[in-house]
């Protein structure tokens, strides 16, 4: 299923791995969703170098997100985290995903939920997002929600550009537009980015868009 149309949640958590997940897998939409009114928070791991952290920092400001470091990722501090923040929409990794980190990190939230859910009622809805060159340890990531991104596609790139320590010009920059131009050729427009839901207790909820 593939959805044009953007309505942005009253809320949405991106949990992430690395400093610079949130921009590449989902920076246009999280920019989308900061225009609407959305409140946007980012959920990484405090980096072990401070430089890390601080491209961090502007990232999620170009986007409009609130930056959230937690402490460990485990289960217990992203059930922690949930129970705080209390976001409509979660977004994570694929719990398939090639790197090892992001499985990580997508089990651990997959974990937390249940709980978080009984006590509170959030999240509501769970995606994942896209990966390398959209390949998962089962194969290609599964078109679904595709979310047009070609009006916050400067944003998104601004954003990614701001982790200077990393290879963005050279590597995660061009990934990053091909895949977006791939998505966006799906629903014809320029850029887009890609979303699979997920179960929670058991019930996948119907919704038009994130």
């Amino acid at each position: 299923m593939t959805t044009p149309a953007f309505t942005a949640p009253a809320s949405v958590l991106t949990v992430m791995a690395h400093p610079d997940d949130a921009e590449l897998w989902a920076g246009g939409t999280l920019a989308l969703c900061a225009n609407a009114g959305t409140t946007v928070t980012i959920a990484v791991p405090h980096h072990h170098k401070p430089t890390r952290d601080a491209e961090a920092a502007v990232g999620a400001a170009v986007l409009g997100a609130d930056l959230r470091h937690y402490a460990q990722p485990t289960t217990s501090a992203l059930h922690e985290l949930l129970l705080v923040i209390r976001p409509e929409v979660v977004l994570t990794h694929p719990l398939n995903d090639v790197h090892p980190d992001h499985r990580h990190i997508a089990h651990a939230v997959l974990e937390a939920l249940p709980d978080v859910v009984i006590a509170t009622g959030h999240p509501r809805r769970l995606y994942t997002t896209d990966t390398y060159n959209s390949l998962t340890l089962d194969g290609p990531v599964p078109a679904h929600t595709i979310v047009d991104i070609s009006t916050t596609w400067p944003t998104k790139t601004r954003a990614l550009a701001a982790h200077a320590s990393q290879p963005i010009v050279d590597h995660f920059g061009p990934m990053a537009e091909n895949l977006a131009r791939l998505w966006g050729a799906r629903i014809g427009v320029t850029h887009a980015e890609n979303f699979t839901p997920l179960p929670i207790l058991g019930r996948l909820a119907a919704a038009a868009a994130l």
